[in-house]
């Protein structure tokens, strides 16, 4: 039995000989078996041998490189969901207030839209069972509301100016998960999209964002990639095959194991004549690196922003029988100019790899582009300008733009890590929402009009000072307001529309943006 499983092993990860099996590899494998199963028999408590098994595999992965990782299959499902791009359930975004569930949103054309669910309504009861005022968790929630498609899901509901409860069965169907956060015209001439991760709808979200944006005079394009964590190389590779020429060079990996794969654009781009800005921050990774990096060394277009996480590696998913999964790290990837941007680390130290981003902060880096240093060794050229560029740890941007950390004041990071704004802001929208909508009947009257009034902000100070948050001096209270106002305002759109309408308030008091958009104007 031990054999066969070496050789199935073997045959994963590219072992021929069985002489190779039969040596050290059986010996090792062994030798990990017979300690399972000492703990297992010999130990002096009882011990959960699926944890035992689990903090194994774990341990293994935890001395390697920063990205390989186990999950658990509760843990694998949570995390796959949002890059395949559906779920099955009854199709509403909800946020609890008071230990109720209020509906922010029913999907367009989902199953609570077609029944007749609306924002504002209050879901109560699932299938008999109470879930307002028991003090049930968020994911107890969703793991009553989601379900397999076809099976029915039967909601009590309590709907404001309606006495009685209202009973709604809903037949659950496929959910879609979007990964384009917003879709605009910021400009005339100018489109805007804003890409939150890569998962296996990004390329078609991406066309008809891209048709969308030109059927109303975009010439240019604002690719904002900022905060995007990344996700299927794949995705990443045909979106940024769209700005590109037959042939182009992309990315490529390579691996000890891993022969070179180039990934290039298969036909010529739908938008290679139009100008393109990409922004990004320290939190661009992965995925999102490798659009950049395809744009920037191709001289395709310009990045605007901070220099990016660093992250490339590649995993492989690796299907454990029970639901779970290894992600193993089985090559880099690099930049058409050759450049590999995985920042460095040591192995088995996470920790100190987390904490990079700090220590680009304490450094001075993230406000400061002199703080930023290379090696000369690690210059590269651009692939038709010749342009130098950089590897070893993330992707500079063409234009720095420094961190502002003076407009974020510490009284309102408080209120939002308490979660006192975005909760003092859905009982507004939920008092507030039929009015608003009889006031502004789409969203441009809404920007051009609406301000913030005074009892809503007076709401989120006199709820921050019930938790004991205040700001030190009237001083930071009033630096705290511009920011504060704008991002009420912002929220208020994304709670009557979506956000599209969210980021386009937001965005008109970005540094970032606003650098992206002047070197559009130049």
């Amino acid at each position: 039995m031990l054999r066969r499983t070496l050789i199935i092993l073997a045959a994963v990860v590219g072992l021929t000989t069985q002489a190779q099996i039969r040596s050290g590899n059986e010996n090792a494998l062994r030798k990990l078996t017979i300690a399972e199963m000492a703990v297992k028999n010999l130990y002096v408590e009882d011990v959960d041998e699926q944890k035992l098994v689990e903090d194994a595999i774990r341990g293994m992965l935890e001395k390697l490189d920063p990205h390989s990782s186990y999950t658990t299959p509760k843990e694998t499902k949570a995390m796959t969901e949002p890059l395949n791009g559906s779920f099955e359930g009854i199709g509403v975004q909800f946020n609890m207030v008071d230990d109720t569930l209020i509906v922010i949103q029913p999907v367009i054309n989902g199953p609570s839209e077609r029944v007749g669910i609306v924002a504002g309504d209050r879901i109560v009861m699932v299938n008999d069972t109470a879930i307002a005022g028991v003090k049930m968790t968020k994911e107890e929630i969703m793991r009553r509301l989601r379900g397999p498609k076809g099976t029915i899901a039967d909601l009590r509901i309590v709907r404001p100016g309606i006495k009685d409860l209202l009973t709604f069965k809903v037949k659950r169907d496929k959910i879609p998960v979007h990964t384009i956060d917003a879709t605009y015209m910021i400009r005339p001439s100018v489109g805007y999209i804003r890409i939150g991760s890569f998962g296996a709808t990004t390329y078609d979200e991406f066309m008809e964002s891209m048709k969308k944006l030109k059927a109303e005079g975009m010439k240019d394009l604002v690719l904002d990639l900022q905060e995007n964590g990344g996700g299927y190389l794949q995705a990443a590779a045909d979106l940024a095959g769209e700005f590109l020429d037959a042939g182009d060079l992309i990315v490529y990996t390579e691996g000890r194991r891993v022969p070179r794969r180039d990934y290039k654009a298969p036909t010529n781009g739908t938008f290679r004549d139009g100008r393109v800005v990409i922004l990004v921050d320290q939190y661009t990774a992965s995925a999102a690196e490798i659009v950049t990096g395809a744009i920037q060394d191709q001289d395709r277009g310009i990045v605007v922003g901070r220099r990016t996480f660093g992250k490339g590696l590649v995993q492989r998913p690796i299907d454990l029988p029970d639901g779970s999964m290894i992600r193993l790290t089985i090559a880099h990837y690099y930049t058409p100019s050759g450049r590999c941007i995985q920042k460095p680390y040591e192995k088995g130290n996470k920790k100190s790899y987390d904490q990079d981003i700090t220590n680009r902060l304490n450094h001075g880096e993230l406000t400061n582009a002199d703080s930023i240093h290379f090696a000369d060794s690690l210059k590269y050229q651009t692939l038709k300008k010749q342009r130098t560029v950089y590897g070893g740890g993330g992707i500079m941007p063409d234009y720095f733009v420094p961190l502002d950390t003076t407009r974020y004041t510490k009284f309102h990071r408080e209120l939002s890590a308490k979660s006192v704004i975005i909760q003092q802001n859905l009982r507004y929208i939920d008092q507030n929402r039929k009015k608003l909508k009889q006031q502004f009947p789409d969203f441009n009257a809404f920007k051009a009009g609406y301000q913030v009034p005074q009892s809503f902000v007076d709401m989120i100070f006199k709820e921050g000072e019930k938790q004991n948050i205040k700001p030190k001096d009237e001083d930071e209270r009033q630096k705290t307001l511009p920011y504060l106002k704008l991002q009420l305002k912002a929220l208020v759109a994304r709670d009557l529309w979506d956000m599209s309408e969210y980021f386009s308030i937001i965005n008109e008091d970005s540094e970032t943006v606003k650098k992206a958009l002047e070197l559009l104007s130049e």
